[in-house]
Order: structure tokens, then sequence, then C-alpha cells
């Protein structure tokens, strides 16, 4: 097993996706209480091109590369749910919903957390003259927007089941990197919050983009949205390269950040049962375990 390599994944629909070095791994609770484990062979864009995978720049691509694998993954869950096998092909509808799926998530999350903010900001203005001022207004209503929709979502019960198999993934690596025999006891014990969680990196995008912006002039708002998206690379990679540090730094800055990304982490995972810590702990063996066959309960 490879310690140097940070496995993580994300939860799905009934179920957990895992990735590891060379794949990743998906495990969903069938209708019939089985699990079905999928594992599929994954190069990440940078390790393609490795000219990609400097600092700085590898982030945009990784997140790239992290929504592409995340919404084929819930595609996937969502079919053996219902009892679909038609996901597990790569037929070109199935890859052209994937792709509109992606483009829409993309459109949706510029719209909501960078286009409206600069917008309503733009109505304080004439009382602000500041532009410092103004970025720094327009950072706290995205940072607003971004707990409101999760408050939102987190009332879905279908949300919350999405949740407790987050919590699920994470108490599971957690028991991976302390070196514990992946069994439900041992993972019970572990904390549903974990410091390389995506909700993390998403608070950390809000502050850097807060920092980033505030560079810059107050512009047109047509010409600030422009920018914003313009930047979004910038904010992708230095907020990747940040969470990275945060992994192995001790610096008491980094650590209150890591933290408060930690308690977001509150609003999107839920303590899960032991049924959701064994699909979580299949999927997790399922990239481990690279060319055997796993038996998952």
């Amino acid at each position: 097993m490879n310690r140097k390599f940070d496995y993580g994944g994300q939860a799905v629909i009934e179920g957990v996706m895992m990735r590891g070095i060379n794949g990743y791994a998906i495990a969903v609770r069938k209708q019939d209480g089985s699990i079905e484990l999928f594992k599929q062979r994954f190069l990440p864009i940078t390790r393609k091109f490795p000219f990609l995978n400097i600092p700085f720049l590898r982030g945009t691509f990784v997140l790239l590369d992290s929504l592409l694998v995340g919404i084929k993954s819930l595609m996937y869950s969502a079919d053996v749910v219902e009892g679909n096998e038609q996901s597990k092909d790569n037929s070109v509808k199935n890859l052209l919903f994937m792709y509109a799926s992606i483009t829409i998530s993309v459109a949706f999350a510029v719209l909501l957390f960078f286009v409206l903010p600069t917008y309503a900001s733009s109505f304080l203005k004439g009382a602000v003259r500041s532009y410092i001022g103004l970025n720094a207004i327009e950072g706290m209503l995205r940072v607003l927007i971004f707990l409101a929709y999760l408050s939102l979502i987190s009332l879905m019960k279908d949300i919350q089941r999405v949740f407790e198999y987050h919590g699920a993934e994470h108490k599971v690596i957690h028991c991976f990197e302390h070196d514990q025999e992946l069994t439900v006891e041992n993972a019970r014990k572990y904390s549903t919050l974990h410091p390389r969680c995506g909700t993390n990196f998403l608070f950390i995008v809000m502050i850097v983009s807060i920092i980033v912006f505030s560079l810059f002039q107050w512009p047109s708002l047509k010409d600030r949205i422009v920018l914003r998206i313009i930047l979004l690379p910038v904010v992708a990679g230095i907020s990747y390269e940040f969470i990275k540090l945060a992994g192995r730094s001790e610096n008491r800055f980094i650590k209150v950040l890591t933290y408060l990304g930690l308690y977001l982490q509150r609003f999107t995972t839920r303590e899960p049962d032991d049924s959701q810590l064994e699909v979580a702990i299949c999927s997790l063996k399922g990239v481990l375990d690279e060319g055997k066959t796993i038996e998952c309960p």
C-alpha cells in the first residue's frame, strides 16, 4: 500500500467513490442490500502531461479532473440505484450528458458564487469609495451565499443521505491513514471531518478570491465579471497549493483557516451508520487492491 499517495474521494448516491493512484472505485448499495463495486482505470491529466503538474498551474487541471470523475461517478451511482445498467458504457449519449452536466455545474457555480456577489455589491459603490473595501464586501457576500447554499441543500432528505456517505468516506480514510485495519469497528471511532475535504477547498477558494480580486480596481460590472472568470484558474491554483501545504504545515495561521474549513464540513457531513461504512470500506479496498477481486457484503 502506498502511504505517500493522498487517497480520497466523494460521496455519491447511496455510495462512495474513492480515487487511487491509477484509477477510482465506486461502491453503491443496491436496492436488494448488496454492494456493487465498479473499478475504472484513470490517469489524471497532470500525469499524462507532466508539464501541467507544476505548482499553481496544476490546481485548475486537478479540479477539472475531479469534476469529470465526480459527475461520472454520480451518474453511475444513480443508474445502479435505479437498476439501470446503461451508465457502464461510454456511449456518445452518456458522454454528451456528462460533459453537459460539467458545463452546467461550472456555469451555475460561477453565476451563484461570483457573478451574483459582484452584482449585489455594485449597489454599494456610492457608499464605499475604496475598491479594496468593495472587493472585501463582495468576498463576504460570496461566503454568506456559500453558507446559505449549504444550509438549504442540507435540509433535503436525499442530500442528507449523501452527507452521511460523505462522513463514511472521511472515517474510512482516517482509518487507513492511521494504519488501522479497514473494518467497520475501527472506522466508526474516527471523525467525519477531514482536512483534505473538498469543502475545505471551496472555503479556501472563497478566501483566496477576496485577496486576489482586491488587487484590482473596481471597473464596470461587465469588466468585473469577465475579470473574475479570467482569474478563476489563478484562484484555483493558489487554493490547491494551500490545501496541499495545510496537510503538513504547523503554521498557526494555516491551522486557523483549516479549522474554519473543518467547521464548514459540519454542513456537508453526517454521522454514518455501519452499512454506509461498509460501502466506503469496499470502495477504498477497490483502489488499494488493484487487479484483485474484492468481495463486498
